[in-house]
């Protein structure tokens, strides 16, 4: 028995029909997989007007204002908002390391000059995180070679008796070889500077830091390390430096928990000649 076939148009219709709703099922499975999971339009719709209302002063802020400083009037000369650690006066602001006792070092025609006898001096306040100037000068007779000649130190975060805490170098670095990590400039046997501005012996030289201390766990472990950042004579020389522990002469740097610290100076044991320090301050960035 034949099956009457249905017309050759009528086929081509139902066809046609199917593809397109295929195509119809394509394209609203397009348009959703474009949204954003949980996407909804409602919502989308709100942005958009939101995002069109928007104005500048939304991301506006004035408030708190910052404090007004009345700068120097030479970089060097200290900020209203500084606090001065020597001023060619005298040492009222710095004591002995050894057994905290006044400091013993020399002060004569504005300038402070290292009395190795004595031994470190520190501040009698403790910092955090701060901004430093300071300026030093290498005899203009210096004599000794290497590590031996116009040595000494700041310490950003005196922890201890000695030479316990964060050093950043001063040497004399005016054609004087010696190991990179331990020149001018450098944090000690961590940071090496970036380039040497040294400037011969006999010129006064200076160092503007920017200290960032560690934070510690209550447990004694690191949170978050120490980092600096060092010009000298205007210079950078260390960009934001992360330091490894505290810079130890032997043996490798480790961190030891403290919340505050002095900034330390050194009297370092070398024969050479001593150097000199003046005008130094500190801003409190806490």
């Amino acid at each position: 028995m034949k099956i009457p076939m249905k017309p050759y148009s009528s086929y081509i219709r139902v066809h046609l029909s199917k593809c397109f709703e295929f195509a119809v099922l394509i394209a609203v499975a397009a348009s959703l997989s474009a949204q954003p999971s949980g996407a909804n339009p409602e919502a989308s719709e709100q942005g958009a007007k939101a995002s069109a209302a928007a104005r500048p002063e939304d991301t506006e802020v004035w408030e708190p204002v910052p404090a007004i400083v009345t700068p120097g009037t030479i970089d060097a000369a200290p900020p209203s908002d500084a606090i001065v650690l020597f001023d060619g006066k005298n040492l009222d602001q710095w004591v002995s390391t050894r057994d905290k006792s006044p400091a013993q070092w020399i002060v004569a025609d504005g300038v402070m000059t290292v009395n190795k006898a004595a031994g470190n001096i520190e501040t009698k306040r403790t910092f955090k995180n701060y901004q430093l100037h300071l300026e030093w000068k290498i005899p203009a007779k210096i004599t000794g070679t290497g590590q031996a000649r116009g040595n000494s130190g700041v310490f950003l975060a005196s922890t201890g008796p000695g030479d316990a805490g964060y050093e950043l170098q001063i040497l004399d670095s005016y054609n004087n070889k010696t190991y990179v990590n331990g020149q001018a400039g450098s944090i000690y046997k961590q940071g090496i500077p970036l380039v040497n501005p040294s400037r011969k012996p006999g010129d006064w030289q200076s160092y503007d830091v920017v200290w960032t201390a560690p934070t510690f766990n209550a447990d004694g472990s690191l949170k978050t390390p120490a980092y600096v950042t060092v010009f000298f004579n205007g210079v950078l020389v260390q960009n934001h430096f992360e330091l490894k522990g505290e810079t130890l002469y032997i043996g490798r740097p480790v961190y030891k928990k403290y919340e505050t610290a002095p900034i330390k100076l050194q009297a370092h044991g070398d024969r050479s000649e001593p150097i000199r320090f003046q005008n130094i301050w500190v801003r409190d960035l806490n």
